[in-house]
This record gives structure tokens, sequence and C-alpha cells, in this order.
């Protein structure tokens, strides 16, 4: 039983002291950064989407494809933040997304 607490000391000590692991929380407070962005600019998206269709009757193309893309792009967000993926979201390792 001892050597089990012991290890698990040993394993916990070299965690805190993994520098990628560190790395890892500075691109994490980046993205969140980023991702608090994307639900601001998601929010203009709707509103601009919704006055769009509210005067013309129709959808914008163009804020489509962006909110598709949006939506991509924050997925991304996501899955790095909930340690899904080890790829980080643009602008870091991943390409903006692009509508399918």
């Amino acid at each position: 039983m001892v050597s089990v607490m012991s290890n698990s000391k040993v394993e916990i000590s070299e965690n805190i002291k993994s520098k990628s692991i560190w790395m890892r929380l500075v691109f994490m407070l980046i993205v969140a950064l980023l991702y608090s962005v994307s639900r601001v600019v998601v929010t203009a998206v709707i509103v601009f989407q919704f006055f769009w269709v509210l005067f013309t009757g129709e959808n914008n193309a163009k804020l489509q494809n962006f909110g598709v893309s949006l939506a991509d792009y924050t997925y991304q967000i996501i899955l790095y933040l909930t340690f899904n993926t080890e790829e980080r979201p643009f602008p870091f390792d991943l390409e903006w997304p692009s509508k399918m």
C-alpha cells in the first residue's frame, strides 16, 4: 500500500514539473479567450442575419457560410479545451474551417 502511494506522489510530482502540461495551460487560456470572442461574433452574425431576413425576406448566403465556418471553429475550440484533441484550433495548428 505504501509503495502505491509513493508511486502516485512521484507521478504527481512529475506531472507538476512537466513543461508540456504548463504550455497546454497557456494555450488553453489563449484558446478560451478566442472562444469568448467567437461567442460575440456568433451573436453579431445572428443579429445581422435576422435583420437581413427581416428587411429582404431572404437569407444572406455569405453570412450563412461564415456562420457554418464559425460553428466549426467553435467546435474545434471545445474539442481542444475538453482534451478531446491535441490539435490547437486556428491560428495555431489548424486552418480556418471552410464550409463543406
